[in-house]
């Protein structure tokens, strides 16, 4: 909460109405977030305990690099849809490239990337006005495979990470608190972020039911702190009730919840009633949840780094 404070592998898609490319992909997975939203069911908040793959955001497994933004909502969709056992995903490809093969009959998953291009008529236009075109953005489907679907690839890429034993899980969401550095105030019966102030208050930690609810507030609330003028500079002046307002939610919501997979906590929904604020808001923009996720993925990666420096470190070490 905010106080208020005044298939196949790089093909793109096909273009929709106006000549625009890849807006119909923008709507095709709108529209089924938005279904699941009205079962009840939040992309972002999985039942994981009934999950086969563990806690955490997916990744390629050829690269190592981690998923973002809307592909992370995307590939943890696939891996409850199909009960997938991994969070490690491949091109066609890689799996060739690594020694492998994805088995004959199993189906990929559609994935995107954002680009731009420059349309005929505005490089025209340019030409004769003057100025610089304006490009479009489109998005780019690629397909890929879980690890699950392959044969031949080394056992490595099979190997889940062990989960984080429950005792650890505490000591790590508070360090990610002090390395953030932001200003923590405790006390009081509610959370919130002051942007003008630039400062958290969250209640003490008794007056939660659970100890680790504590910890998802508080990810809430930092992932509001990183849309701070001096951090990621999101728009952060919608007061309760404006879709201003519903957009951040949105995005802090988001980014909470993939704070919380790295750090082996189960995300949940902390307000049931954004659920229907975030409806209307993908109801009445089809590239809202697009730039949400994104968002969300910039401020979890704000918040995430010196965790991850730190898990760098001390595999470095056990490899010496």
């Amino acid at each position: 909460m905010r106080a208020n404070n005044k298939r196949s592998a790089s093909r793109q898609a096909g273009a929709a109405k106006g000549g625009r490319p890849g807006a119909g992909l923008y709507q095709e997975i709108t529209d089924r977030i938005i279904a699941e939203l009205e079962r009840g069911t939040v992309p972002w908040v999985k039942p994981w305990g009934r999950a086969k793959a563990g806690l955490g955001l997916p990744k390629n497994a050829a690269t190592g690099r981690l998923y973002s933004g809307i592909n992370i909502l995307i590939l943890w969709g696939a891996v409850f849809e199909r009960s997938y056992a991994s969070q490690n995903w491949l091109t066609f490809r890689q799996a060739l490239a690594l020694g492998g093969n994805v088995r004959k009959g199993e189906h990929g998953t559609t994935i995107v990337h954002a680009d731009r291009f420059v349309p005929k008529d505005e490089k025209e236009r340019a030409k004769t006005e003057g100025g610089e075109p304006h490009a479009v953005p489109f998005l780019k489907r690629f397909t890929v495979f879980n690890v699950v679907q392959c044969d031949g690839l080394p056992d490595h890429l099979h190997a889940a990470a062990e989960p984080l034993p429950e005792r650890q899980i505490v000591p790590q969401a508070e360090a990610l608190i002090d390395a953030s550095g932001a200003d923590f105030r405790i006390g009081g019966d509610r959370a919130f972020y002051m942007p003008g102030s630039d400062f958290i208050q969250v209640p003490p930690q008794p007056a939660f039911f659970h100890q680790i609810d504590y910890y998802r507030t508080c990810f809430h609330e930092l992932g509001h702190w990183t849309g701070h003028p001096a951090r990621l500079a999101r728009d952060l002046s919608g007061s309760f009730g404006t879709k201003t307002y519903a957009r951040e939610e949105l995005v802090a919501e988001i980014c909470a919840a993939f704070v919380c997979s790295s750090l082996a906590i189960e995300p949940t929904v902390r307000h049931a009633d954004y659920i229907g604020s975030s409806l209307t808001v993908l109801r009445e923009d089809n590239r809202a949840i697009f730039r949400a996720a994104s968002q969300a993925s910039k401020a979890a990666d704000f918040l995430l780094g010196p965790h991850r420096t730190a898990e760098a470190s001390e595999r470095e070490e056990i490899a010496a």
